[in-house]
């Protein structure tokens, strides 16, 4: 009988133990999954985050499921940097919070949240590069908003509750589908068909009068063929800074067909948010003194009293349908084909004092013999945009070949408008006039072939090729006229090699281009950039102990780094920066302590510099050489300490370290955010009842529980005064920053039928 550890290597398709590999459909193939899956269910939390595991013993149902990311996500047979995280992981912590909030304890990751308490909207950085440069797909769809590449959360709230595992690849990764991975790919596989109906009321209740509220079900499979699910969920936050309340509402609907060689899945899914805004920040003065301070919505009365705008608030809707076929041609063959449609509407409301006629196409008036050429306002900026298209792949597995060829093609229209929908005066305007009105096209043709082939036992080869066409047509006041055309090819090659049972070795080399997003042609006339990703990386597995361990070398051309600056609505602006590069270290490891802790570790060390780096100061172009890039902490850590005395409880700890890091690329002391330690403490546990309610599942999540001063987020500008001193010019520089919650907590229950 061979160890452990080499059946948990065939299980994952880590490393290769035997000269052939028995088909899907054997016997020995169910028996051997069986009995791996088992002993993956017995590790839980021991395994590896760079493992593949299951979460449910039924093996046949996780792998139908697993063929909508097969194409496009990583194995350890891959040599490519990855961590997954599936349900049983997220579960004792998802009370509400957003996905990004659920990652934090990954390797390189950092989160912030505009409110504070991790409902709302967050973001997301991996390695320094921002949720812009991360390519998110939901069952190989593209997520990232086709226009400006960032992926809003807030738009599916509570879909952790639908997520059956996440895969994190950092660096280049694969070729996938959507914009292209310039810090990482973050690919999400929605619920597996549950073969045994179930119902489940769900309900957490938390600091700053967090609510969270959703109910699922299943009916089973119904003729051993089809199954519907469900999902309904709403929350609401006031979030800790002020007036930063969150109103949430998702729904997720799944319709599956199966049979032995045909996977068909409708899905359904989407959610409304209303979220006060919270982008301003506060100074440096109001974090010593007010953290929870937020301008948003400010402005002066008649009578000079200062005043709120109690509907300074983002109002969005966006609706997803998905259409899933995969079929199993033979042995060797597969096919997945798959259709998509996103419609997205909304709009942000703002108070405006003072605004000059002029910017909204208005005339001056004429009042009791005097001229007036401002008024107060109330605006809606509007977008209303349709996303659809296809993605298509066909596997062919054999002996020592696994090849995928696949592709996409994909459409974005957007309609951008502004309205008037109140003024102090008016002037000649009209009711429901748009004061601004432009629209935008984007295609996007992605096709590609990966191999990965087995030389012998020990070593095997990878390699990947991918073309993207892009076309981006935008007429707005902000971006100008626009009509550009991107042709990119993306290589990527890499080697495996297995030392042994235990020890595994990968060398890869990625490159990747990206056009630019649209605020980036609203500053500037931008270039596309270029990356060549360099990975080398150590994987080590044994049963009680793994290890995973890499090298990184990211050398950019015209990279488009966050400046640190905003425009009017928030969004992080970027520029290119010529020359520029990322060098580090990750690692990260699962220890088990005896039948009842489980330890695991991560570090990630880095080095990010922009190359003779140029800046405008004082009125004149200085050479600043090599500077730090911006949001790129040199050190980020985290850990989880798990303890399980029994199977209905589980206690963890976790903590996560950051680095200092600067806002801007001029590396001033004025940009800095300090490094900071967030330490949470996660309970759940398990009431087995074994009556019409099968279970009840208590969990409890105390956030940041030292009550640490943490600032994780925040802005960076600069503008040139030459009217205090005449006749010179004087750089100013200034920052907001973006305070997160101390200690608070999150409470709930789950009642299963």
């Amino acid at each position: 009988m061979k160890p452990l550890y080499s059946i948990i290597q065939c299980r994952t398709a880590a490393l290769k133990c035997g000269t052939t590999r028995p088909t899907k459909n054997s016997k020995r193939y169910r028996v051997k999954n069986l009995f791996a899956t088992l002993v993956l269910s017995g590790l839980a939390l021991g395994m590896s985050a760079q493992e593949q595991q299951t979460d449910s013993l039924e093996g046949t149902k996780v792998v139908l499921d697993e063929v909508l990311v097969q194409a496009i996500r990583a194995t350890k047979e891959f040599p490519i940097t990855f961590s997954n995280l599936d349900q049983e992981e997220i579960t004792p912590r998802n009370l509400g919070q957003d996905i990004p909030i659920l990652m934090n304890f990954l390797p390189a990751v950092v989160t912030t949240s505009d409110a504070g308490a991790g409902v709302g909207y967050t973001g997301i950085r991996v390695r320094g590069s921002d949720a812009t440069r991360v390519n998110v797909t939901i069952n190989g769809i593209p997520y990232n908003d086709a226009e400006s590449q960032g992926t809003f959360w807030v738009n599916m709230p509570d879909f952790a509750s639908s997520t059956q595992s996440l895969q994190l690849q950092r660096g280049v990764g694969t070729s996938t589908n959507g914009a292209a991975a310039f810090g990482a790919s973050l690919n999400l596989l929605t619920d597996a068909f549950s073969e045994e109906a179930y119902a489940r009321i769900s309900s957490s209740v938390g600091s700053f009068n967090t609510l969270r509220n959703n109910i699922k079900f299943s009916t089973g499979l119904l003729s051993d063929h089809f199954e519907i699910s469900g999902r309904l969920s709403r929350i609401t936050s006031d979030g800790y800074v002020d007036r930063a309340r969150s109103d949430l509402d998702s729904y997720f609907l799944q319709g599956v067909y199966q049979d032995d060689n045909t996977l068909v899945k409708a899905l359904l899914f989407g959610g409304h948010e209303i979220t006060y805004q919270a982008w301003n920040g506060i100074t440096a003065e109001e974090l010593e003194t007010d953290r929870t301070f937020n301008s948003a919505g400010i402005y002066t009365d008649e009578n000079g009293n200062v005043q709120f705008y109690d509907n300074e608030v983002d109002n969005y809707k966006q609706d997803h349908f998905q259409l899933h076929w995969n079929e199993t041609l033979s042995s060797e063959w597969s096919t997945n084909l798959a259709l998509h449609y996103t419609r997205g509407r909304g709009f942000f409301e703002q108070y405006r004092e003072d605004e000059d006629f002029s910017e909204y196409g208005l005339e001056p008036i004429a009042i009791g013999g005097e001229t007036i050429e401002t008024t107060d306002l109330i605006r809606r900026r509007w977008l209303d945009n349709d996303f659809y298209g296809t993605v298509f792949s066909a596997t062919y597995n054999k002996d020592n070949l696994q090849l995928i060829l696949g592709g996409g093609y994909n459409e974005y229209k957007g309609d951008h408008f502004g309205e008037i929908i109140w003024a102090r005066y008016a002037s000649d305007s009209e009711i429901e006039e748009r004061y601004y009105d432009d629209n935008s096209t984007k295609t996007d043709l992605n096709l590609y072939a990966k191999a990965n082939y087995q030389l012998n036992r020990k070593w095997s080869i990878f390699g990947d090729v991918q073309y993207r066409g892009v076309s981006y047509q935008a007429n707005g006041d902000d971006t100008g006229l626009v009509d550009d055309t991107f042709n990119f090819f993306n290589p990527k090659a890499g080697i495996t090699f297995d030392l042994n049972q235990n020890n595994n070795f990968y060398l890869s080399y990625a490159r990747a281009n990206r056009e630019p997003n649209r605020n980036d042609y609203e500053n500037g006339s931008p270039k596309p950039e270029k990356l060549n990703d360099f990975e080398l990386g150590w994987r080590y597995v044994s049963p009680d102990f793994q290890l995973n361990t890499n090298v990184y070398y990211m050398r950019y051309k015209d990279q488009l780094v966050l400046t640190g600056e905003l425009n009017d609505v928030g969004a992080p602006l970027r520029a290119n920066v010529g020359d520029s590069y990322r060098l580090g270290l990750e690692v990260d490891a699962n220890l088990r302590l005896g039948n009842k802790f489980k330890l695991r570790p991560n570090i990630a060390l880095s080095d990010n510099r922009n190359l003779d780096f140029f800046f405008q100061r004082d009125g004149e172009l200085q050479d600043l050489g090599n500077t730090h890039i911006a949001y790129s902490p040199q050190v980020v850590a985290g850990n989880v300490l798990a303890f399980q005395p029994n199977e209905n409880l589980q206690v963890s700890l976790l903590s996560k370290f950051v680095g200092k890091q600067y806002m801007g690329n001029i590396d001033s002391e004025n940009s800095t955010l300090d490094s900071y330690t967030q330490t949470d403490f996660n309970v759940q546990y398990v009431i087995e009842t074994g009556s019409f309610v099968k279970s009840i599942v208590l969990s409890g999540l105390v956030n940041n529980i030292f009550d640490a001063d943490i600032v994780s987020n925040g802005y960076f500008f600069t503008y040139d005064d030459d009217f205090s001193n005449p006749g010179t010019i004087t750089t100013i520089e200034g920052a907001g920053y973006y305070p997160q919650a101390g200690i608070n907590f999150l409470v709930g229950a789950t009642v299963n039928f």
